[in-house]
């Protein structure tokens, strides 16, 4: 069995050295892979995390702690939802026991807030786990939720900036006005709709996704500001910012939203159109390791996994379902999946995730967050599906590459 080799050895010179000079080395970890050793790299991935939700010390800012030991919140929903997808395809009962015992444990329930993308997420994990075990009643909680705003939508302005005296979150959010809560909310909308043939979700997702999509996506660059405050900034340089994970969780949300969205949906060709435009401009924009920007615009020296991640995840899917051209995009799926294994650390942990943000920011080889796995999840469930008999280009192989050793699923 051909196997993934984590490469701790690479990162730990590039925590010495600064940027990662390992093309060759990258390309031995992924040569010849084939959809077993994706899905052995992923499940030691997800057992790392599975086995570490009891404890989050890793997690070194206090007040994120406490974001991510929320068993309801967007952090463990992402998490939740590449594991839903990776179980499907893994064929580990172990991993889809989790999720179920994860949504049994919360009751199918949300958070305090009544209206926030961020607690929207988990509804995606209790659509998929209802329809795993055929039980209605795993949707009522999702359904009263959604009714309630179905009954009195919010009508507040699309700007990040207006909050309640003294403070608080922006008015804004009880809309989709970040980039993030593409990823968050609609898909769980969708699929709803999906899983209950009630059209008045889906109609709800369509209007809201594409008013937010009107204020927040740049005609010219093809990608997505995190917010309004983004939109007149600029760097240091004179760049737009247009950050990586927050591209990502729209290339991503994207793809899971035409999964469930019906062929025959008026809105299906605006989405397709959409999903290949980011693509194009995605595939121009990562570095020379396999990794993307955090700031898309500007030169990364170092990884970043999240964004890289979902990116892959969103261009693989795309090749999968014929949206996007294997051969145009086939070699830049390869180089995300072998950068994305390089950053597993022995154990399993994933490394090089940005931390909890806003916006572009530093990370750490160290750095590891729900969301990243997440990411690398949804990741390894469409690089497992590609097919097999593509092989990374002549020029990319490198005779000087060790033997790899075996692994398998447990």
């Amino acid at each position: 069995m051909t196997a993934l080799l984590t490469a701790a050895t690479l990162l730990t010179i590039a925590a010495v050295l600064g940027p990662i000079r390992a093309d060759a080395d990258a390309a031995c970890t992924a040569e010849g892979a084939t959809s077993v050793s994706v899905l052995a790299a992923a499940a030691k991935v997800a057992d790392w995390q599975l086995s570490h939700l009891d404890n989050f010390d890793y997690v070194p800012d206090t007040a994120f702690r406490r974001q991510t030991e929320a068993p309801r919140d967007w952090i463990q929903a992402a998490f939740y939802i590449g594991l839903t997808q990776f179980a499907d395809v893994a064929g580990q009962p172990r991993f889809s026991d989790a999720v179920l015992a994860h949504g049994e444990a919360e009751r199918w329930g949300f958070d305090q807030r009544p209206r926030h993308a961020d607690a929207d997420a988990a509804g995606a994990v209790w659509v998929w786990a209802a329809q795993h075990t055929h039980d209605s009643a795993e949707l009522v909680p999702i359904k009263a939720r959604f009714d309630a705003v179905l009954a009195d939508p919010s009508t507040v302005a699309l700007d990040f900036e207006p909050v309640p005296p003294g403070g608080g979150e922006p008015y804004c959010q009880a809309r989709w006005c970040w980039s993030d809560a593409l990823f968050m909310a609609p898909p769980a909308w969708v699929a709803l709709t999906k899983a209950t043939g009630d059209g008045r979700y889906l109609a709800h997702a369509d209007a809201e996704f594409w008013a937010t999509t009107d204020y927040l996506y740049d005609q010219r660059d093809h990608l997505y500001f995190r917010d309004s405050r983004f939109i007149a900034r600029r760097d240091a340089a004179g760049r737009k910012i247009f950050w990586g994970r927050g591209n990502g969780w729209v290339l991503a949300g994207l793809a899971r939203i035409l999964n469930d969205l019906p062929a025959d949906h008026p809105s299906r060709p605006r989405y397709q159109a959409l999903f290949k435009q980011m693509a194009s401009k995605i595939r121009q924009l990562q570095g020379k390791e396999g990794y993307w920007p955090v700031s898309l615009l500007k030169p990364q020296k170092t990884p970043e996994t999240s964004g890289t991640g979902f990116f892959v995840y969103g261009l693989a899917w795309g090749i999968n379902h014929g949206q996007l051209p294997a051969a145009q995009y086939r070699s830049t799926v390869d180089r995300g999946w072998r950068a994305l294994v390089a950053a597993v650390q022995p154990d399993g942990k994933l490394g090089w995730v940005q931390r909890v943000g806003a916006g572009p920011d530093q990370v750490d080889k160290d750095d590891t967050q729900l969301y990243g796995v997440g990411a690398f999840l949804l990741a390894a469930g469409e690089v497992s599906k590609l097919p097999a008999a593509a092989q990374l280009p002549t020029t990319a192989k490198h005779k000087h590459c060790l033997p790899l050793r075996s692994s398998a699923l447990r």
